[in-house]
């Protein structure tokens, strides 16, 4: 069975996505290879797709590129590339950005810890260890902050990162959880996977990283996308309360 795969969704990330590819697959233990590559990108008109196929070309058989046609939204772009990962025989599967503000030295740890340590799904947490985010503006911090607080009242959920996009999933997980059952494609999208992944009872962990805002490029980010989180968590207690979580 093949081991490790890191999906990364993309729109116009052309400033970003070598450099990220190159430090992914350069991770290794003992000098051997930890990690596959997911680019799934979403339509980039800025010719990220047309690097990534450059890269597969010196990389052999360790890219994979999936391109969709426009964007798509970041839930459905993971959810085409678990699919992927699961009908593939991965028996881990991770999740970054493009951006650099997950660091692929990170994504070791989290790996690790869902192959060494047993767990399930492993987090790269900005908040599990006090708040270690880098050049943030404070009112972002504090939205995200307390955005994860909030989660927490609403879901009952132990989870002090409940945002984190930076995670690493053993595949029971993905089987379990029913994808296309997942309902949110934003920023609501990452709170969902973490419930659903804990109502199913689930060994879930939180790895203390660096998170460093992009550098390069534009952020994705809008309002639009909390509102649905703000929303979305009240919408997804609710259901559950009329759902079965059984293995």
């Amino acid at each position: 069975m093949k081991n490790c795969i890191v999906i990364i969704p993309t729109y116009n990330e052309i400033e970003n996505i070598e450099a990220i590819v190159r430090e992914v697959l350069a991770q290794n233990d003992a000098g051997e290879s930890v990690f596959d590559i997911m680019i799934v990108d979403d339509g980039s008109p800025d010719g990220t797709a047309e690097k990534v196929k450059e890269l597969q070309e010196e990389y052999l058989g360790r890219i994979i590129l999936e391109q969709r046609k426009g964007k798509m939204g970041l839930g459905t772009a993971y959810i085409h590339g678990f699919k992927i990962a699961l009908a593939m025989g991965y028996e881990f599967t991770c999740e970054m950005d493009a951006d650099f503000s997950h660091r692929p030295v990170d994504m070791v740890k989290l790996y690790f810890a869902c192959l060494n340590d047993g767990y399930d799904l492993a987090i790269g947490s900005r908040y599990s260890n006090g708040v270690t985010v880098i050049n943030w503006p404070i009112g972002r911090v504090l939205m995200s902050y307390f955005a994860s607080w909030y989660v927490r009242q609403i879901t009952g959920m132990q989870i002090m990162d409940t945002t984190a996009g930076f995670k690493c999933y053993r595949s029971i997980v993905l089987k379990t959880i029913g994808l296309d059952k997942i309902k949110f494609v934003g920023y609501a999208f990452q709170i969902e996977m973490k419930f659903l992944t804990w109502k199913y009872g689930f060994k879930i962990t939180e790895v203390p990283i660096i998170f460093q805002d992009r550098t390069k490029g534009v952020s994705k980010m809008s309002t639009k996308i909390f509102k649905e989180a703000f929303l979305g968590v009240i919408q997804m207690k609710l259901r559950s309360l009329f759902r079965t979580f059984h293995r």
